[in-house]
């Protein structure tokens, strides 16, 4: 697969502050979100080449309802700790996109309140009006949200590009195989450079 800019979107998956920031909810829950943070620089590159080469935008945004009543047996059963510390409750600033990579006022944003952001969203619909063929995936984590993610595109027969300096995951190992399970059929693994290179984009020209 070839990557271009016609009819391609950059999917930015939850960048949030429960899931990059010292004081959100991973963090509290005793994950390494220092592994984490190391996917920002990479968004951040990305969201402006994308903005430089006319590429749509999107953002995903992990929300569970205030009462968790919406998240189903991941918390009631497998992992309640999430409930304890508020992870990603709707109208939280653990819930909100990190500052610097804020979404502008006409980038449309997806609520969902598990990993795949095509799961009961409105993605699909965003996609098909704007007529994308193409996603590139950024963001956390590498192993659930952008893998389940890509894998539901490449589904869908969407070209499917993972970016994997521009991903980041709170273990090396889980890093690692998502990416080559995902290379191996459902997405083409790429750098930030080499999606830079396909949209004809300066590197000097971005920071």
């Amino acid at each position: 697969m070839e990557l271009g800019k016609d009819r391609t979107a950059l999917l930015v998956v939850d960048m949030q502050n429960g899931f990059l920031d010292a004081e959100g909810a991973m963090a509290k829950l005793g994950f390494d979100v220092n592994r984490l943070m190391e996917a920002i620089p990479g968004c951040e590159r990305l969201v402006a080449a994308a903005r430089a080469s006319g590429v749509p935008v999107i953002y995903t945004q992990y929300v569970y309802q205030a009462d968790y009543k919406d998240a189903g047996v991941v918390v009631d059963e497998i992992f309640p700790a999430i409930r304890d510390v508020k992870l990603c409750a709707e109208g939280t600033w653990d819930a909100e996109i990190v500052d610097s990579l804020k979404p502008e006022e006409n980038d449309p944003i997806v609520k969902k309140n598990r990993p795949s952001a095509f799961y009961s969203t409105n993605l699909e619909s965003f996609l098909r009006a704007m007529k994308i063929d193409n996603l590139v995936l950024c963001g956390v984590t590498t192993n659930i949200c952008v893998e389940t993610t890509a894998r539901d595109a490449s589904q869908r027969d969407y070209r499917t590009f993972v970016v994997s300096d521009a991903t980041a995951e709170v273990e090396q190992d889980r890093y690692d195989v998502a990416l080559k399970s995902l290379g191996y059929l459902f997405a083409r693994v790429l750098t930030v450079n080499e999606v830079f290179d396909s949209w004809g984009v300066e590197l000097t020209n971005v920071a």
